[in-house]
């Protein structure tokens, strides 16, 4: 087993961190397209704040604010039907 002095003065510690960088800059431009292909195609979460959607959300005069998951895919696909609740940005 090698000291940390040893692995220092031989170089691994920095190739070590130069794989490490690697694998994670991989996993990001993995990782990014995919995270944002969902949300903008599938789901993604929003917050529902004030008296707009009273009394469905925000019940009262409550200063809390809902959350609420937005369906992407039902919008797409013309499945929204009376009784939904439906955003627009």
């Amino acid at each position: 087993m090698k000291s940390m002095e040893e692995m220092t003065g031989m170089g691994l510690i920095p190739a070590f961190g130069r794989r490490y960088l690697k694998a994670f800059v991989r996993g990001f431009f993995v990782a990014m397209p995919v995270t944002v292909t969902f949300l903008d195609r599938v789901a993604c979460v929003a917050r529902v704040e004030g008296a707009s959607m009273q009394p469905s959300l925000n019940p009262g005069w409550s200063q809390k604010s809902d959350v609420v998951l937005l369906n992407h895919w039902k919008v797409r696909n013309y499945e929204v039907h009376r009784g939904d609740i439906v955003s627009l940005v």
